[in-house]
């Protein structure tokens, strides 16, 4: 099959992966997968590259920061004006925002290509729009992100969506749940793998001794707060612990928590270090609120913290909990700063469940969430509809 993929976000961030992880899986298996993701930086030229067997068009945008996310009607209309000369047998848009959108329709109704819709954030009213600080833009976006999420639903021969609730959000806005498919972030098991950890902290030049907690990429206001009250009370504890916050993060956790020498903010890491800052960690965290916008989603650290093979302290929040209930690849804690510390504490000072917790992730990793396996229902899917 030929099969199209439309992202909006720019090239290396959010879904991007999600897309890249799942085309890369399609093509080992024959298919010819097109991703189409807004560039870094171009505001008029498009660009095209090969990225692990996966034919990547970056397409420009004129807007800058964080709106550019999928809302500029140039970069729509250039995709578009693209898509005139191709021929695809199917159509998968990563989320709704009109850089998506304009695209799949133009596929869907004007050249009667299957059109598939992937539900992977929960953007509009209720959802992360709420989590805005600024309440005039929060006030602002909601009915926008609230239109162009919701609207355009129905559009679609399938629907895959990321986690339960938003399964159920589909379901109720008239999404027949037999086109529905549940499909949950996978594990990239080549480029996080388990390595010594003393070993890990030498390359990158951290000290071998003294608990190391881990947390990677972005994070809510409201949740980095919670984590860095949590940190301050595993440090009471055991002064020697320290916070690696790995990748890019929008906040900075040092002027959050009483002890700022204590944590290691990365910033971009190069791919060749990344797999060992991962395992310089002895856990993981998942420090989340009880909100839609963290239950509406699943979070791809978890499967990074997974392949790695490092067990999870998480926040019983959302599709996560329902895992570690299931499976012991970590251990779960109330919305509370203190309970955070104390499961950290719990697997701080039992090693061997530590462990015996890892290995289990690891092996998750390689079987139910590897990207193949998902790419293989995936590709169930788009037959039905071919």
């Amino acid at each position: 099959m030929k099969i199209l993929f439309l992202c909006l976000n720019e090239v290396g961030k959010g879904t991007y992966w999600r897309a890249l992880y799942l085309g890369r899986e399609l093509a080992r298996r024959g298919h010819t997968v097109t991703l189409l993701a807004t560039a870094k930086e171009s505001r008029f030229h498009l660009s095209v590259r090969q990225v692990e067997g996966v034919t990547l068009l970056e397409t420009p945008d004129l807007f800058s920061g964080s709106l550019r996310s999928g809302w500029d009607p140039w970069n729509a209309l250039r995709r578009v004006a693209w898509l005139r000369g191709e021929d695809f047998d199917v159509v998968h848009g990563f989320e709704t925002r009109p850089t998506v959108l304009l695209p799949a329709l133009y596929e869907k109704r004007l050249r009667g290509c299957p059109l598939v819709l992937d539900w992977a954030d929960w953007f509009g009213r209720g959802g992360s729009v709420e989590e805005r600080s600024n309440r005039l833009l929060r006030n602002l976006l909601r009915p926008v992100e609230t239109f162009f999420e919701e609207r355009f639903r129905g559009e679609a021969d399938r629907t895959t969506v990321i986690c339960s609730l938003l399964n159920a959000k589909a379901q109720a806005l008239g999404v027949a749940p037999a086109t529905i498919l549940h499909l949950p972030n996978g594990c990239n098991t080549e480029r996080f793998f388990p390595v010594e950890r003393d070993a890990a902290r030498q390359r990158i030049g951290l000290s071998p001794s003294g608990l190391m907690i881990g947390y990677c990429g972005t994070i809510f206001p409201r949740d980095a707060q919670l984590m860095a009250a949590a940190f301050d009370r595993v440090r009471a504890e055991q002064p020697d612990a320290r916070l690696l916050v790995i990748g890019y993060c929008p906040v900075d956790m040092r002027p959050l928590v009483a002890s700022p020498e204590a944590v290691v903010q990365t910033g971009y890491v190069a791919d060749g270090q990344i797999n060992d800052y991962f395992n310089s960690c002895d856990i993981c965290w998942l420090p989340f609120h009880d909100t839609n916008a963290n239950r509406g989603r699943w979070p791809m650290k978890l499967n990074d913290y997974m392949a790695a093979g490092r067990p999870t302290v998480a926040t019983a929040v959302g599709d996560v909990a329902d895992l570690i209930r299931q499976e012991p690849i970590g251990l779960l804690a109330a919305v509370d700063p203190l309970s955070i510390a104390q499961q950290s504490e719990r697997l701080a000072n039992a090693p061997a469940l530590c462990r015996e917790m890892g290995a289990r992730a690891r092996e998750l990793a390689i079987s139910r969430f590897s990207w193949a396996s998902l790419a293989g229902q995936l590709e169930t899917l788009y037959t039905e509809i071919v």
